[in-house]
């Protein structure tokens, strides 16, 4: 699930590169007008999806080139920056 946030309509205007920067890191944000959401930015469908299929490419290639690494291991290597 993505990270999802709210922002009001005056600072989405004065922040909208930021925002767009976070969107397109996976982040959606709702902006709001007097409290009510009257706005989602989300990230593209497709992109994501392609976004993701890559991974998926790379995590199988990384599969086959490594000996079984555990959830753990992964998950420990991915906290502290590994890139393979």
């Amino acid at each position: 699930m993505n990270p999802m946030r709210e922002i009001a309509a005056s600072d989405a205007k004065t922040r909208l590169p930021q925002l767009l920067s976070d969107v397109e890191r996976g982040e959606t944000i709702v902006i709001t007008r007097h409290g009510r959401a009257i706005a989602r930015l989300a990230p593209e469908a497709d992109l994501r999806r392609e976004e993701i299929d890559r991974a998926i490419v790379g995590i199988r290639e990384i599969g086959k080139r490594t000996a079984k690494v555990t959830v753990a291991e992964l998950l420990t290597a991915r906290h502290e920056g590994h890139r393979y």
